[in-house]
């Protein structure tokens, strides 16, 4: 992992304090018992590379503060870093079962030195849970989540998933803020790196 994304994650990671013993075992475990430092943030799309994830999240937690800063002052800066570090959390799959394994080349591509398709594909050995919804089953038993943060994590891939289309306008502050930073962040951000 480049040492500024660590930087940055570090820092993100001070401005955590009324929750932080929650916080620390939630990051304790995502650090220490899952691929949280080492898994892409998609199997080919944006950030399909080591550590592509944990970018991505740093990413969305800086964009997010800054649109906090702008649009939404009150909202706590706290919400914004839990919100914006676990809301892809289910992308590392489980405990000693990561969601996104290494392609392998397929006889015909090692034959004539094809590359895979993608460089990560799904791990089809795990039970499938959407991402907002492993998210929370991996976070929830860390780390006490208002009502707020649950909507913000679930819905926060907006109207690009036909699901989340039971909370089009019943969205909370910081789920909208959450869908903004995620967009900016994968759309633009990303885009630039």
């Amino acid at each position: 992992m480049e040492d500024s994304i660590r930087n940055r994650y570090e820092a993100l990671k001070m401005h955590v304090v009324t929750r932080k013993s929650q916080f620390d075992r939630l990051i304790s475990f995502m650090e220490n018992e899952t691929a949280w430092l080492i898994a892409p943030a998609s199997t080919k799309y944006h950030l399909c590379k080591e550590s592509g994830l944990l970018e991505h999240c740093v990413n969305v937690a800086e964009s997010m503060l800054k649109i906090r800063a702008a649009l939404a002052p009150d909202i706590n800066v706290e919400s914004c870093i839990i919100v914006s570090l676990v809301h892809d959390l289910g992308k590392v799959g489980m405990p000693g079962s990561p969601q996104y394994l290494i392609n392998e080349l397929s006889e015909k591509q090692q034959k004539y030195g094809y590359k895979p398709d993608a460089p990560y594909r799904f791990n089809k050995e795990l039970t499938y849970l959407s991402v907002p919804i492993r998210s929370l089953y991996l976070a929830s038993k860390y780390i006490d989540l208002s009502e707020q943060e649950v909507q913000a994590i679930v819905y926060h891939d907006g109207q690009y998933v036909d699901d989340n289309r039971s909370v089009a306008t019943h969205e909370e502050p910081l789920t909208l803020l959450l869908q903004y930073a995620d967009s900016w962040s994968g759309f633009v951000v990303e885009k630039q790196i």
